[in-house]
């Protein structure tokens, strides 16, 4: 995997993937950015949020549970002092959709957390402490 980051001025920066796309990525105006984009510790918690996400449907789906949405909000507690490292992150699924079986959505996220997403595992072995909540919305 290969990533390149080019400076744009001030604060901000592109990154780009070695899939091809690019992210802006900015600093707040006290930090001399414009807030034209994420700041790259936003960027990181995406990324844990994406990638647990993406487990949690695809096992869903693997298991054939019919799902039809899933959210991930995530919430991140940060150290006040440099490096200001995450401390606490927690994510909550909203995952909806037809005859969900609890136990499924739980299996998932569960598998999700402590097998398949290797940025919630690696950030977890860094001592971040990572919990996890859901709720299920039926879909009439």
């Amino acid at each position: 995997m290969k990533a390149r980051i080019q400076w744009a001025g001030e604060a901000m920066f592109l990154g780009e993937s070695g899939s091809g796309h690019v992210v802006v990525m900015d600093g707040p105006p006290d930090a001399g950015g414009r807030n034209l984009g994420v700041r790259p510790m936003e960027m990181l918690l995406l990324g844990v949020g994406g990638c647990s996400n993406f487990d949690v449907v695809s096992i869903l789906k693997k298991s054939r549970q019919a799902v039809e949405s899933c959210e991930a909000f995530l919430e991140a507690e940060r150290a006040s002092e440099d490096p200001k490292v995450f401390k606490k992150i927690h994510m909550h699924f909203v995952v909806k959709g037809r005859s969900l079986k609890e136990a499924q959505v739980k299996r998932a996220i569960e598998l999700s957390a402590e097998k398949y997403c290797s940025a919630s595992i690696m950030l977890g072995a860094a001592g971040v402490e990572i919990t996890h909540d859901y709720e299920i919305v039926e879909l009439g």
